[in-house]
This record gives structure tokens, C-alpha cells and sequence, in this order.
């Protein structure tokens, strides 16, 4: 009730008051950077493994904890790996520091991920 006794006491005060908040407002709004698609720069890497028919322990054990060794002894700046195992389907995301080079990850990613193929199919 206070508010409302102070504008009906000082009505031109607040007048004032309405008409700054409302002309910074729309200095504020012309003012603000707008970009409909911003720049997210998220250095992460997802790697997707399909064995149709391997449940999903046995994809955790036979490929996605092989590959997560594999990754984490050779690729360059990682700073985290999470992973995922569904039947079927195992699910790597990689995740680098703040700039680095997402191309030479891939290759790198991509270089580890081939050998650790080859050595399956040879060892299977």
C-alpha cells in the first residue's frame, strides 16, 4: 500500500521515474548485440560404434572401454570423456580444452578409432 500512497502524493515524480526506466529501456534494446544463430564454440567430439545385436554390457566391455583407453593415451587435450552403451550402439562423447583444434582431434579421433577397428575385426 505504501507504493501506492508515494504515486498518488508524488504523481509527476513517478511520471519521471516511468519515463527514464522506459528511455533507457529502448536505448538498451537498440544498443544490444543480436546474432540469431551466436557463435558456440563447444570443443566436443561424439563417436558412435554399431554392432547390431551386441547387448549393452558387452558393448561397454568389448569396445567403448577399449576405446575410451585408446583415446585418453593418444589423442591431444582432452579434458573429459563420457560414454554411453545401449544394445547395439556405443556412445563416446570427447570433450577438448578451449582452444584446440577440432580438426586435429578429429584426425586424431579418427586415426585411433580406425587401428582400434582393425585390431578388433583381426582379433575376432
Amino acid at each position: 500500500m505504501w507504493l501506492v500512497r508515494i504515486a498518488m502524493k508524488r504523481p509527476y515524480s513517478i511520471f519521471v521515474l516511468s519515463a527514464v526506466i522506459f528511455i533507457a529501456g529502448t536505448l538498451a534494446f537498440f544498443r544490444m548485440k543480436l546474432d540469431i544463430f551466436p557463435v558456440i564454440d563447444i570443443p566436443v567430439v561424439n563417436v558412435v560404434w554399431n554392432y547390431p545385436g551386441l547387448s549393452a554390457l558387452d558393448m561397454e566391455e568389448r569396445i567403448v572401454l577399449i576405446a575410451e583407453r585408446a583415446y585418453s593415451t593418444t589423442v591431444n587435450g582432452i579434458s573429459r570423456i563420457e560414454s554411453e552403451s545401449i544394445n547395439g550402439t556405443g556412445l563416446i562423447k570427447v570433450y577438448f580444452h578451449q582452444g584446440q583444434s577440432i580438426a586435429g582431434a578429429i584426425a586424431q579421433i579418427n586415426a585411433v578409432t580406425v587401428r582400434a577397428a582393425t585390431t578388433q575385426t583381426n582379433a575376432g
